[in-house]
C-alpha cells in the first residue's frame, strides 16, 4: 500500500514508518521538524528511514494547508496515519497556543486534504490523556471522555471530535487510537524513561512527583506498531459493531482504540527498573504533584483484541532494557 505518515520524524512516526517499510509498503513521510527538542535526533531517524528507496520524506507544517494539500494531491496515499502533534502535558503550560496550531488546525488542515483525495483509512494518533478526571479504571474506551485536565488533552479531544465530524459528513473512515505512555529505543527527551535514564547514569537527581504515588500504563513502542499495523485493515463502518466493548460510532464510520499494555506500573517501580537496567542507583528528589497530571492510567484493551486478535504484552524489566542499552549506546555512555 501508499502509506502518508505525518510526524515521520517523531518518536512513534518513525518506529511506525520503519515497520511499513519492513513491510514492503511505499511511505511518504511529512514532518515540520519543530525544535519542541533536539532537531538532531528527528534528522537521525529520518536519515535511517531514507535508507529505503521506498521512503519520500517532505518538509511540511500542517498548519500551512496549502503545503499539506499540495503534498497529499501528490503523494495520492491510500491510507494515513497521523502522528504528527504538539505533545507533552507540562509544556501546555508554557506555550499553549502551539497545541491549538498544531492538534487542532493541523488535523483540521489534514482531514480537508483527505476531503478532496479519499483514502481508505485514516489512523489518527490521539491519548489516554483523553480520559482525564474518570476515575472507573481501567479506562474503556466507551467511557465518557469530558474532563480532560491539560491543554494536550484537550486539543486530543478537540481533533477527535474533528475526525468525527468528518468521517460522518463524508463517509471517510477513521479510527483514533489511544495510546498509553509509549517508551523505547529512538524516544522522547521530555518523557520519563529518557530523563530518569539520563539522570541516573550522569549522577543528578530524578523529580518524583506527587512523592511516587502514580502509576502509569508503559506501552513498549515495537507493541504499539503492531497493534496500531493490524488496525489498518480494522476498518470502521458506522454502527456495525464487533464486539459488546466495540465503540463504533453509531453515525459514523468512526471508532476509538486503546493501546496500552494493560498492566499499570508504579512510578517507583519504574525507576527501580531503570537502576537495575544501569546498575547504579537513583537520587530520588521527592516534590508535589504537578498540575495536570493524572495520578493512575489503566487501558483496557478489549477492544484492540477483539478487532486485532493482539494485545500488547512486553513486560517492563524487558523494555527498559532495550531502552537503557539504545541509550548507552546513542550516547556512547
Amino acid at each position: 500500500m501508499k502509506f502518508l505518515v505525518t510526524g515521520s520524524a517523531g518518536f512513534i512516526g518513525f518506529h511506525l514508518c520503519r515497520r511499513l517499510l519492513r513491510d514492503g509498503h511505499a511511505v511518504a513521510g511529512l514532518d515540520a521538524m519543530v525544535p519542541y527538542y533536539d532537531v538532531r535526533l528527528k534528522e537521525a531517524r529520518h536519515a535511517i528511514l531514507a535508507e529505503h528507496a521506498a521512503f519520500r520524506p517532505r518538509l511540511v507544517d500542517l498548519a500551512d494547508a496549502d503545503a499539506l494539500r499540495a503534498a497529499v494531491d501528490a503523494e495520492e496515499p491510500e491510507a494515513v496515519l497521523h502522528l504528527a502533534a504538539q505533545a507533552g502535558v507540562r509544556y501546555a503550560l508554557e506555550n499553549p497556543d502551539s497545541y491549538v496550531r498544531s492538534n487542532i488546525t493541523g488535523t483540521h488542515n489534514l482531514l480537508e486534504a483527505c476531503r478532496r483525495h479519499p483514502v481508505r483509512h485514516l489512523l489518527f494518533a490521539s491519548t489516554s490523556s483523553a480520559y482525564g478526571a474518570n476515575a472507573s479504571m481501567p479506562f474503556r474506551e466507551t467511557d465518557a471522555a469530558a474532563t480532560p485536565l491539560n491543554i494536550y488533552a484537550a486539543s486530543k479531544l478537540a481533533a477527535e471530535h474533528l475526525c468525527h465530524s468528518h468521517a460522518h459528513l463524508w463517509k471517510r473512515p477513521v479510527t483514533a487510537f489511544r495510546f498509553f505512555t509509549v517508551y523505547g529505543p529512538w524516544g522522547r527527551p521530555d518523557m520519563a524513561p529518557w530523563r530518569f535514564t539520563e539522570a541516573v547514569l550522569r549522577g543528578e537527581p530524578i523529580a518524583v512527583h506527587n512523592h511516587g504515588r502514580m502509576e502509569r500504563d508503559f506501552t513498549y513502542v515495537d507493541d504499539l506498531v503492531e497493534a496500531v499495523a493490524r488496525l489498518v485493515d480494522a476498518v470502521p463502518e458506522a454502527g456495525r459493531r464487533v464486539a459488546e466493548c466495540d465503540s463504533v460510532s453509531p453515525a459514523a464510520p468512526f471508532r476509538v482504540v486503546n493501546i496500552g499494555n494493560a498492566n499499570p506500573v508504579p512510578l517507583l517501580g519504574f525507576i527501580a527498573e531503570v537502576e537495575r537496567a544501569t546498575g547504579r542507583p537513583a537520587r530520588r528528589e521527592m516534590r508535589e504533584m504537578h498540575p495536570g497530571e493524572v495520578v493512575k492510567t489503566w487501558a483496557d484493551t478489549s477492544l484492540l483484541a477483539a478487532l486485532t486478535g493482539y494485545r500488547p504484552s512486553t513486560p517492563i524489566g524487558r523494555g527498559v532494557d532495550a531502552f537503557v542499552a539504545w541509550f548507552r549506546d546513542h550516547h556512547r555512555i
